[in-house]
């Protein structure tokens, strides 16, 4: 296991992250997972084990429960709390009022204390806008989220699922009023989807922020259980076929990843995953399981090593069609070659 730098931060995670979606199951989140205390205890174990010292939760996973059993496991299993780095987010409904939503001052710091709670912890390590709020001013949630840091209640702030100019945007007024700034992004990127590569890539580089991924393998469509001439009735994508995917270009990618995959003897989401790990822009990867199995194999991801070029046929077979203004900024960037 491998440690980066979290953004223009001195905070080291591990290059996966274990995610804990799977955690619980209750109303709509019963199609992602249900896994029980005991077995989340068994994840937690092999994940801290193979290295992994980065845990993602969500104050609506599960409506709060999925908070819970990690705290749960990390008290369980004896693990030292200062050893991990544990993330954590807000925004979506946690009840039915018409302020127990969105990113208000009143719902941040209301429900920062109840992840707190919730987590049985006195500090986050890292609390993320799980979105966007097209109500709230982003002077109204950038100060809630400073206070929480002044208070020592959040030690960084980041973002999940905001669009380029809103992350600079967020930037633009944290630099303006001096308070803190968001250090990461958690962002759905695939090798079977990489829209992020358009504007928000180049602007995390630019900004050295962080890249948390999230569904590093589409929602298990690379998880090596769909190919072009073959379909499965398991599996996550029966019950809940999200994020959306091309799948006539993912079925592309995935004849190329079953090709390696088979030269290295090692599963087609080794490859995906492995992948990810080779994008510099990357600082974690998400990874989330519902049984052992599926994270030991996970992990083994970072053991794997693909070459220039398997490396060159991956990004043939999946890069973006160009798109303007895209390819215009490449031509007129040749003026400096």
């Amino acid at each position: 296991m491998r440690y980066n730098l979290l953004g223009n931060t001195g905070l080291q995670v591990s290059e996966l992250c274990l995610g804990t979606m799977t955690f619980g199951g209750k109303g709509f989140w019963t199609a992602i997972g249900e896994v029980p205390q005991l077995e989340v205890n068994d994840l937690v174990k092999t994940a801290v084990d193979a290295g992994v010292n980065f845990i993602d939760t969500a104050n609506v996973y599960s409506e709060g429960i999925s908070e819970i059993m990690t705290g749960q496991a990390i008290r369980d299993l004896g693990l030292k709390r200062d050893d991990l780095v544990i993330a954590t987010k807000v925004l979506g409904p946690m009840g039915t009022g018409p302020n127990q939503c969105g990113l208000t001052r009143k719902h941040i710091l209301q429900q920062a204390d109840e992840s707190l709670t919730r987590l049985k912890m006195d500090y986050i390590d890292l609390y993320q806008v799980h979105g966007f709020d097209s109500f709230t001013p982003f002077e109204e949630t950038l100060d809630a989220l400073d206070s929480l840091v002044k208070s020592g209640k959040v030690r960084y702030i980041g973002c999940s699922n905001l669009a380029a100019w809103q992350i600079m945007k967020a930037r633009g007024i944290s630099e303006r009023k001096n308070i803190s700034k968001y250090v990461s992004l958690q962002a759905y990127y695939t090798i079977a989807g990489r829209d992020l590569e358009r504007d928000v890539v180049p602007m995390l580089i630019d900004q050295k922020m962080g890249l948390m991924v999230w569904s590093p393998l589409a929602g298990g469509f690379l998880s090596g259980k769909y190919s072009r001439n073959a379909s499965t009735e398991e599996g996550r994508r029966v019950s809940f076929d999200f994020p959306p995917v091309n799948k006539e270009r993912a079925f592309d990618v995935i004849d190329v990843m079953q090709e390696i995959a088979k030269n290295k003897a090692v599963s087609v989401a080794q490859i995906a995953l492995a992948w990810l790990l080779c994008q510099p822009v990357v600082s974690s990867v998400i990874v989330g399981a519902k049984k052992q199995s599926q994270l030991l194999d996970n992990l083994k991801a970072t053991e794997v090593k693909l070459s220039a070029e398997e490396l060159a046929s991956l990004d043939a077979v999946s890069k973006l069609e160009p798109e303007y203004p895209g390819w215009m900024l490449e031509r007129q960037g040749r003026y400096r070659e």
